[in-house]
């Protein structure tokens, strides 16, 4: 399967080769500052990036990539593995992917109720 993506303004774009088959909602306080809302990303598998990307470091395991012209949030990267979630946002329809499953719940915000009947983990995707 091949996916194709990109930011705001159309400098950033992106092909995914074989990807993930679904979605992961991570509640986590720094997805949610960088978001704005929720991060609905995927496992990237391979991925051909085109345009520039800012990469900020995050956290000591990991950086997160966005547009430096529209700022358009894009990537999240693993440093211990090198993985890549993308945006799931930033994907050109039709994606054909679904939602599987919350992550980090114990950090959510306190404004919004999960209410999807899909799996909440506290922590990481297995709990």
């Amino acid at each position: 399967m091949i996916l194709r993506g990109g930011c705001l303004c159309g400098a950033v774009r992106y092909t995914l080769h074989d990807p993930a088959q679904g979605v992961v909602a991570c509640h986590c306080s720094q997805c949610r500052r960088w978001s704005g809302h929720v991060w609905a990303g995927l496992e990237a598998g391979r991925v051909e990036i085109e345009g520039p990307v800012t990469w900020y470091r995050s956290s000591e395991t990991a950086a997160r990539g966005f547009c430096p012209a529209c700022g358009s949030s894009l990537f999240w990267r693993s440093d211990a593995t090198g993985d890549t979630e993308i945006s799931a946002g930033t994907l050109d329809p039709p994606t054909g992917m679904r939602l599987l499953r919350h992550v980090w719940v114990g950090d959510k915000g306190d404004y919004h109720d999960i209410a999807d009947g899909l799996p909440q983990f506290p922590r990481g995707s297995t709990g």
